[in-house]
């Protein structure tokens, strides 16, 4: 140790939480990030989250890759939403990095895409989705980023995860068990993970869905309404 040089350790970025207010003192767009383990269903769900919800909200997303635009070249293949809509931030580190501890590539692309918006014929953005690339239990985002967080895990990755926990799984806004369909071919106990979740979660909201299914999608994207609703009421 060189207790003569203080500086020796690498600054750590830190952000308070992010204002509610547009430049113009209107109420920004709510912006929930999507995190969870590679294969979990992040992307599907905000392909759902798009198709669901487009017709009556201005939605748009930022996706992050390590070093490609492959969730945001998904999104755009499957026509989910228009391309100017839909936005990659390639982080070159691991996933969490450019989520939680230095948002500036996140953030540079949340706030061009409100500018864009607040500017033009159609009008500003009421949602934007921030998907992370795929990372471990420990992912989370950065309230100076994201005003709520969803965590993605699925059946097939061990029904095991909700017991082990983790800043993803214990502190999400929502933790969304995907791929239900897939429980019996596997060995899951989804009554054993619905238990384990609500140790580890006490009152904070689990949803299971299969989003395979026909409208697999309902409960994520109803806990959605329910924080644009609480988000576009004036406070008291």
């Amino acid at each position: 140790m060189h207790l003569d040089h203080p500086d020796v350790y690498p600054h750590r970025h830190t952000y308070s939480a992010a204002s509610p207010l547009r430049p113009d003192g209107r109420r920004r767009a709510l912006r929930i990030g999507l995190g969870g383990p590679v294969g979990s269903g992040k992307t599907a769900t905000v392909a759902a989250l798009c198709r669901s919800l487009r017709e009556e909200l201005s939605i748009a997303v930022i996706t992050n890759d390590i070093y490609t635009r492959e969730d945001a070249e998904f999104l755009l293949r499957n026509a989910v939403l228009p391309p100017e809509r839909i936005t990659a931030v390639e982080t070159g580190a691991c996933p969490h990095t450019a989520i939680r501890d230095d948002i500036s590539a996140n953030l540079e692309a949340v706030e061009d895409l409100e500018a864009v918006f607040s500017s033009s014929s159609v009008g500003p953005l009421d949602l934007i989705l921030v998907e992370s690339g795929g990372d471990n239990l420990t992912a989370t985002f950065s309230k100076g980023l994201v005003d709520a967080q969803i965590f993605v895990i699925d059946v097939a990755g061990g029904d095991d995860i909700p017991r082990k926990g983790g800043p993803g799984v214990t502190t999400a806004d929502l933790l969304v068990v995907n791929k239900t369909d897939l429980a019996p071919y596997v060995g899951a106990d989804l009554e054993g993970m619905a238990r384990d979740a609500e140790a580890q979660r006490g009152d904070l909201p689990v949803a299971f869905t299969s989003l395979t299914a026909e409208d697999g999608v309902a409960p994520v994207r109803d806990w959605v309404r329910g924080q644009l609703a609480a988000w576009t009421t004036p406070a008291a």
